[in-house]
């Protein structure tokens, strides 16, 4: 059957050869789904400066459906889509200033859940001196009765399993 190449943005595969591959990857297809998937990724600032310069899409704003759908050189924003961009982006820039001025970072951010856990950490270190006792194996939920489970998936007894006399050191 020959190896098969799989392409992660067009969700697709095809027999990989030189051919295909390069026509795949040239194919308009391939770079729409392409340059959908690196717009998933793009600063709120960018998105907001396209879809400022852009006018609105006639067609999406009558009927909420354009037929060039991502494509389409007009903006599918609504005015309130923009202002909560605006406002996203203004937070964002806030945020970079308070940081470049050597300000604390309000709670909630990666920062501040870092520290706590960092101290939580320390205190969960200090308190315990003493070495834990290790839980006795449990079995999933759902699993079946032990009696059932092959003897390979079975739970050592305690004191471990018995050694066969053949290979006892003796």
């Amino acid at each position: 059957m020959g190896k098969r190449y799989f392409c992660d943005y067009c969700d697709r595969s095809f027999q990989d050869n030189l051919h295909n591959r390069k026509k795949h990857l040239n194919g308009v297809q391939h770079l729409r789904a392409k340059r959908i998937w690196y717009d998933l990724f793009r600063d709120a600032a960018a998105v907001l400066q396209e879809e400022q310069t852009k006018k609105p899409c006639r067609k999406f704003l009558q009927t909420g459906q354009c037929d060039f759908g991502s494509n389409c050189r007009f903006s599918h924003m609504t005015e309130q889509d923009l202002e909560k961009l605006s406002a996203q982006v203004q937070g964002e820039q806030r945020l970079k200033e308070l940081r470049q001025e050597g300000a604390d970072v309000p709670p909630g951010t990666i920062e501040d859940w870092l520290e706590k856990r960092a101290k939580r950490l320390s205190m969960a270190q200090s308190s315990s001196a003493l070495p834990e006792k290790p839980a006795p194996f449990q079995y999933p939920p759902g699993w079946p009765p032990v009696q059932d489970l092959p003897p390979s998936l079975q739970a050592p007894p305690p004191g471990g399993w018995p050694v066969p006399p053949n290979l006892q050191w003796g």
